[in-house]
């Protein structure tokens, strides 16, 4: 009976890029209250972070590549019925389902980043102070030139994104849980490697 083969899969700038989302999203969201200033700093580490990604996600190695993980909603859903029946399809790159995660990750990040800036610009601080926009009712600028009212909106907003983008990780790691026991490999170790072991033809 043939053996599997062992492939790199993930290239190091997708390994790093990942580990290094990981400490920057969660020093930001532990220090959301606590330090300005990290929180800030870990933010804009974030945002650099996603727009890397986007980028690799068109010039970038194989299976980093939209193109790789990104299948339409026949494959997606025979997918999740592969799934739910214990018996998914095995893809080398992210399966269907993990791709739209990593999609719908870069998008909620992106949106709590954003919303960041803006509750921070409100607050005259940050690339955006002074240029804050005024989608609020209840936004005005005060004697300083702050948009009163707005730094509340933007910072309700920013957590509220930032809770979701906590859910989808969570959703994440279960989905890398079921994948590692489905197809008995060991996911987390392959992000860290880099290698997976591709099935027999």
């Amino acid at each position: 009976m043939p053996s599997a083969q062992r492939v790199q899969v993930w290239d190091p700038m997708v390994r790093l890029f990942h580990w290094s989302l990981v400490i920057a999203f969660a020093t930001a969201f532990v220090t959301g209250d606590e330090n300005e200033t990290v929180h800030a700093y870990a933010g804009y580490a974030v945002a650099a972070l996603v727009v890397f990604r986007v980028i690799w996600g068109f010039i970038g190695t194989k299976h980093a590549r939209f193109s790789d993980f990104i299948y339409g909603p026949g494959v997606t859903l025979a997918y999740l019925k592969g799934l739910v029946s214990g018996k998914p399809a095995h893809y080398l790159g992210h399966n269907p389902l993990g791709g739209w995660m990593v999609v719908a990750l870069l998008l909620s990040l992106a949106a709590t980043c954003w919303t960041g800036l803006e509750a921070y610009a409100a607050d005259g601080k940050g690339p955006l102070a002074g240029a804050t926009l005024t989608v609020m009712p209840q936004a005005r600028a005060d004697e300083d030139g702050k948009a009163a009212g707005g730094d509340e909106f933007w910072e309700e907003l920013h957590e509220s994104c930032a809770d979701f983008t906590l859910l989808l990780v969570l959703l994440h790691l279960t989905g890398v849980i079921a994948a590692s026991v489905l197809h008995r490999e060991n996911l987390a170790r392959a992000m860290v490697t880099g290698w997976k072991d591709a099935p027999p033809e």
